[in-house]
């Protein structure tokens, strides 16, 4: 095994919690659908993709490095919202959560000389400054609009706002 036991229980907790914001962004993803705002149901469903691809790359890690998968329980997402700011707001407070996971993971690779798992997290580090930058526009958008002028958030969103900026890859920021 090329980690320890301590990372791999912290790797498979790792691995419920991307998935628990998975179900949490598909939940938003109907609330928005049921709300009329395609574009926002369109957006927080590829948000719970992305972040089942990030479990999956969890799971993948844990494989490799000889670690035993051990999926834990996921918690029922919330399903109700007040507004669209609040279901937003909440995508936010995910992202903030899941990026102090993220360092609490590199934060014991340090303290294990784990340099596996640490240059692992590495990619989860940058994706989580993306996630939350993103996330965090977005409810400012939605906030300024306000419920009156969720067509403007929609339309932003159809043009491909929030959309990775593919010259941002090649220019090392992506």
């Amino acid at each position: 095994m090329l980690i320890s036991k301590t990372m791999t229980a912290l790797l498979n907790e790792q691995v419920g919690n991307e998935l628990s914001a998975s179900n949490q962004y598909l939940m938003i993803s109907a609330y928005f659908d049921g709300e009329g705002l395609p574009a926002l149901a369109k957006h927080f469903l590829n948000q719970s993709n992305e972040e089942r691809a990030h479990a999956l790359r969890f799971v993948r890690y844990i494989a490799d490095a000889g670690g035993e998968l051990a999926i834990p329980a996921i918690p029922a997402p919330t399903k109700a919202f007040k507004d669209t700011a609040s279901a937003v707001k909440l995508g936010l407070d995910s992202e903030l959560r899941v990026t102090k996971q993220i360092n609490h993971l590199v934060d014991v690779a340090i303290k294990e000389s784990d340099h596996l798992t640490k240059n692992a997290m590495e990619w989860f580090v940058n994706e989580q400054r993306e996630e939350v930058a993103s996330m965090d526009t977005l409810l400012r958008m939605v906030k300024r609009a306000g419920e009156p002028g969720m067509f403007f958030v929609e339309n932003f969103l159809l043009q491909g706002g929030l959309a990775p900026d593919a010259n941002a890859d090649a220019e090392g920021e992506g």
